[in-house]
């Protein structure tokens, strides 16, 4: 069954992250998400006081991110960081685990930082979405292929109490060999690799490159249950007008589809 424009709009989690967003801009991001009736705004730590009091009855999801956007932070500091952020209102945590130490093989720490994290959010009654940033293990490491090593993170975050499994942060950047920074983020193959690895109790975000509605509708079929964007308004407006125009039909892709093994 094709979703409604409704059960779009649940998907998205409104990304205000940018490293240079204003007060102003958080506040008309809000306003929109509202107006949208989006899934989620998902915000840096300090904005999460204004975000709720400015969603507050809207039925919109405040989430925060934790050790964003490297995942460098010491254990303590993120279960601190996740308290505060769900003392201020968050709902939902988007915590990004230590790539370092998954590369390493440590497995414990990494487990144990899933962990702290989850128990924190989920005694305040808020939800986890672990962030594996997929561009970082392309490589793979700790001596596994990097389909293997998603795998096995997947499994890690579902022990340690992860409600969703993310792809991406959106600035996962990695360095190319003529020296500019590249991105792919979501991807079809690590959507579908991400689903297959973990049970149906723990869901899939997609984040990182999904810039119109038919990679949205691309990754609602692969499994994702929720996705970042940025291209809210654009990609809600472009699925009304589908509506509008083919009712019977809606989720047909357009003849530019963007859907392909890269990023979305």
């Amino acid at each position: 069954m094709n979703p409604s424009l409704h059960d779009l709009a649940k998907m998205i989690d409104h990304s205000l992250l940018h490293p240079t967003l204003t007060d102003a801009e958080l506040e008309e991001g809000c306003r929109v998400a509202a107006r949208h009736g989006v899934a989620s705004v998902c915000i840096k730590p300090y904005a999460v006081k204004m975000a709720a009091a400015l969603l507050h009855g809207s039925g919109v999801h405040v989430g925060a991110v934790v050790g964003f956007p490297h995942g460098g932070s010491a254990t303590e500091v993120k279960r601190l960081e996740t308290a505060v952020a769900c003392r201020d209102g968050a709902t939902e945590i988007d915590m990004v685990l230590n790539v370092g130490k998954a590369l390493s093989g440590d497995w414990p720490y990494v487990e144990a930082d899933i962990r702290a994290v989850c128990d924190e959010a989920h005694a305040h009654g808020a939800r986890v979405k672990v962030i594996l940033e997929n561009d970082y293990l392309a490589a793979g490491g700790a001596g596994l292929s990097p389909d293997d090593l998603k795998r096995r993170l997947c499994e890690i975050c579902e022990q340690a109490g992860a409600d969703w499994v993310k792809t991406s942060t959106g600035y996962g950047f990695v360095k190319q060999p003529d020296g500019s920074y590249g991105y792919r983020g979501a991807t079809e193959h690590d959507l579908a690799l991400m689903r297959a690895s973990v049970s149906p109790k723990v869901q899939v975000k997609a984040a990182g490159g999904v810039r119109d509605v038919d990679g949205l509708l691309r990754v609602r079929a692969l499994g994702a249950t929720r996705c970042g964007a940025t291209a809210t308004v654009a990609m809600l407006k472009a699925y009304e007008q589908r509506l509008d125009a083919s009712p019977s039909d809606p989720a047909q892709p357009t003849t530019n589809a963007r859907i392909g093994q890269g990023g979305y």
